[in-house]
């Protein structure tokens, strides 16, 4: 166990915990004195209807969305009371870094996207005293958790918006995470797991950023060198400074924990494995939205779960950047993207 200072509040924002006690797993273990790290913005209301839940992506935490959040966005926290909870082995909440022996590091125990909804569903209900969201919103895997919520709670969740990512991932896309998983163990520094140091498995993880370099953004982005209008003057440069930038400084057994739950996130378990049937069990408003040219979860796969979605709207989002238009480098994307949510709040419920 050490300190990583990237999860710290310094670096990601200001967070509490709340506490979940010996936390058990759906797939065996517990994890004792489990902390959900949590941030919010806005302030809940006295009828405590006003709630909304945003849950992260891979390699987040509760700071990356936040810049949908603000005064005139969709997302107004004049007006919702907005919570970013923190998934279980992300580096902020319980993780493998931080987390004592027997559970520390390569050891500690496999967790689901059902295991962060249902710790999420108690520090909603717990803490806050809310019995019902006015939206849960996700991009990749927060999509993943997004759909969780939806089948595993339906009466709780009154809208919801997967951006960017599927209910039960598909064979591509599992061979694609075990790639990814399999770029950070191959780096001889992290000793199965066990190496004792920060940032220790710096080759495996540059190898991580350049695969999702990639897969996240689209052929036209990289045929006409949009990297240019975000300010890098080579391609060498932004995968630097950008791709590589970005894992750099994250804890690879926290990587590794996520990528794990990502593989095997499948909403059809509720259902004994029909898909058709764990969808239709879904009461709340979903808009479905996909990434155009997106390569990790396609407008096709996305499109063939919304049609066994009782309710919605299916609302694609048109960018150059793939599965990583959330990131809002893109302006046109990120107006995009409050506008939608804008138009899906209004929705009557």
């Amino acid at each position: 166990m050490f300190a990583n200072d990237f999860y710290s509040p310094q670096q990601q924002g200001p967070y509490e915990h709340f506490a979940l006690g010996d936390f058990e797993l759906e797939r065996g273990g517990v994890i004792p004195n489990c902390q959900l790290a949590f941030a919010t913005a806005g302030t809940l209301n006295a009828a405590k209807d006003n709630a909304i839940l945003f849950p992260h992506m891979f390699s987040g935490t509760s700071k990356h969305m936040q810049m949908y959040v603000g005064q005139g966005l969709a997302l107004d926290p004049e007006r919702y009371f907005v919570i970013f909870p923190n998934m279980l082995g992300n580096g902020v909440s319980s993780s493998p870094h931080n987390s004592p022996a027997p559970i520390a590091m390569a050891d500690f125990p496999s967790v689901m996207i059902g295991d962060d909804v249902r710790a999420q569903e108690r520090l909603v209900r717990e803490r806050f005293g809310i019995t019902q969201l006015e939206l849960v919103l996700g991009w990749s895997m927060g999509a993943q958790q997004a759909y969780e919520w939806a089948v595993r709670f339906p009466q709780k969740v009154k809208r919801a918006a997967p951006i960017g990512g599927t209910a039960q991932g598909t064979p591509h896309n599992y061979l694609m995470v075990q790639n990814a998983m399999d770029l950070i163990r191959s780096d001889p520094a992290f000793e199965g797991g066990r190496y004792t140091t920060p940032h220790a498995v710096g080759a495996g993880l540059r190898l991580l950023a350049h695969f999702f370099a990639q897969i996240g953004l689209s052929k036209e982005f990289y045929a006409k060198e949009d990297w240019r209008e975000i300010g890098f003057q080579s391609l060498d440069q932004f995968l630097r400074d950008f791709w590589e930038a970005w894992f750099a400084p994250m804890d690879a057994n926290a990587l590794l924990c996520l990528l794990n739950k990502w593989q095997h996130a499948d909403v059809a378990r509720h259902a004994g494995g029909d898909l058709k049937e764990a969808l239709a069990r879904i009461t709340a408003v979903v808009w479905n939205m996909p990434f155009e040219q997106d390569m990790m979860f396609t407008v096709d796969e996305c499109h063939a779960e919304h049609v066994l979605t009782p309710r919605g709207a299916f609302r694609p989002i048109p960018t150059r950047w793939g599965h990583f238009g959330m990131l809002g480098v893109a302006n046109a994307d990120k107006a995009f993207i409050d506008q939608t949510l804008r138009e899906l709040l209004a929705v009557q419920v």
